[in-house]
């Protein structure tokens, strides 16, 4: 039988937390490829695809986003080689509940199960493995190379999701779970549902100023929130 349900979850501040892992990498690997890092100390990842990132930090050092979004491919390969060599340095590590949710989800029958993040590829990859994730479980994705805003990743991962799985999700039937405004925007730009996680580094109360949403403190209590996906989601 065809899953009736789409459900995208986020990574960073969503199931895990990177201990500052990702700033490191990204430092090492900008002024790598592009000669500066810009402004990164004072920079914000929360909610923002590895795109929009550069384009934010390098535009004031004259960089255009035609030359980053040429670049980005090779900047990936760097940015993952720079994380490979000093994960080991930092404390990375799931967030309560997140490896049962992921557990749970893939194995509903009624669940098609992907991601939508920020990161590139091979770095969404290597943060879900070092946590204990298989990225196996995420039947389709979407990548922060692929748009520079995170919610125009939101048409991308609903045809991939089509593609597979042979079925329409229509916005009812679509549920995002993310730690930020911008996943939440995401699931707005749709009319799809959205579980909002205070366990990144958007306070509960903020999370609570962009309704409709559903907020919660963690991924923990996995019973409660599967019965609220498929009763909101239904």
């Amino acid at each position: 039988m065809a899953p009736n349900k789409l459900v995208l979850l986020d990574i960073d501040g969503t199931l895990l937390i990177g201990a500052g892992s990702g700033r490191m990498a990204t430092e090492l690997a900008m002024r790598e490829v592009f000669g500066t890092s810009g402004k990164l100390a004072d920079y914000t990842f929360g909610g923002k695809t590895d795109f929009y990132t550069l384009v934010e930090l390098l535009s004031p050092e004259g960089f255009t986003e035609a030359q980053i979004a040429e670049t980005l491919p090779h900047y990936s390969t760097v940015l993952v080689g720079h994380m490979s060599n000093i994960i080991g340095n930092y404390e990375i590590h799931a967030l309560p509940g997140a490896l049962e949710l992921v557990d749970a989800l893939a194995a509903h029958p009624d669940v098609l199960l992907g991601l939508i993040t920020g990161n590139v590829l091979p770095m969404a990859e290597l943060k879900l493995r070092t946590v204990g994730i298989d990225p196996a479980r995420f039947a389709i994705a979407a990548y922060g190379t692929e748009a520079r805003i995170r919610r125009e990743l939101v048409p991308l991962v609903l045809v991939r999701a089509e593609q597979r799985s042979g079925s329409h999700f229509a916005p009812r039937d679509v549920i995002f779970v993310g730690d930020t405004v911008d996943d939440i925007d995401c699931a707005h730009s749709i009319g799809g549902h959205i579980f909002a996680v205070a366990t990144g580094n958007t306070p509960r109360a903020v999370l609570e100023q962009h309704p409709p949403v559903t907020v919660l403190d963690n991924l923990s209590d996995i019973q409660t929130l599967l019965s609220l996906m498929f009763s909101e989601g239904s």
